[in-house]
């Protein structure tokens, strides 16, 4: 794409010469012809076409994005697409300003929803950060449960304890376990069941 700047008004009168032709600027739809010659890769055509143009896709842009620098860069982004869209323009189905605008205000539409969205996902995320963060005697209860539950573990034989963390810390059941320490199934569920009966002992449970 030729590197245009935002807003540069072109000095010139009435008539512009472009590729030795003279085009009267008051006939039929100018900006259509220099589209159809921007699609052939013409630069000095795509200026032409952006000096016309870049108030009114600013204008589209700006109604709906309301930010002034945001919107600045949408006008942008849709000349980006004008450039890399003008070989399709149809002038038979429509005028080339009408084109513009109706990119310029999808492009506009296109960027507010993403935003609403992104922010949407920020809020819903902060939401779940203060539904799920505990507080911090939540947090302080919690160490001090868990301290008493590695204590009351410590006090397990090894056979228990490797049994009741095998099913309880690593998700296995008693048949996983039997077979991960080559014992009798009837062997881990004892084991797992007594570790149990202890641990609620130690913890002080009496239900």
């Amino acid at each position: 794409m030729p590197d245009v700047k935002p807003f540069r008004r072109r000095p010139g009168g009435r008539l512009d010469r472009h590729a030795g032709v003279v085009i009267d600027l008051d006939s039929g739809d100018r900006v259509g012809v220099w589209l159809r010659e921007s699609g052939q890769g013409d630069a000095a055509a795509f200026a032409n076409v952006y000096d016309e143009l870049a108030g009114l896709v600013f204008g589209v842009v700006r109604r709906v994005v309301r930010d002034v620098a945001r919107s600045e860069e949408i006008t942008q982004e849709v000349f980006v697409e004008l450039w890399r869209l003008a070989p399709r323009f149809d002038q038979e189905r429509g005028s080339a300003r009408s084109w513009a605008a109706t990119i310029a205000h999808r492009r506009a539409v296109d960027a507010v929803r993403s935003e609403q969205a992104s922010r949407n996902r920020d809020e819903r995320h902060a939401r779940d950060r203060q539904l799920t963060a505990p507080s911090a005697d939540e947090g302080l209860e919690d160490t001090l449960v868990r301290a008493r539950v590695r204590r009351a573990l410590d006090r397990l034989t090894d056979l228990q304890r490797e049994s009741v963390e095998l099913a309880y810390y690593g998700g296995h059941t008693y048949r996983d376990v039997a077979a991960l320490l080559d014992i009798a199934e009837g062997t881990a569920k004892t084991r797992i069941r007594d570790g149990l009966i202890r641990l609620r002992d130690e913890m002080g449970d009496s239900r």
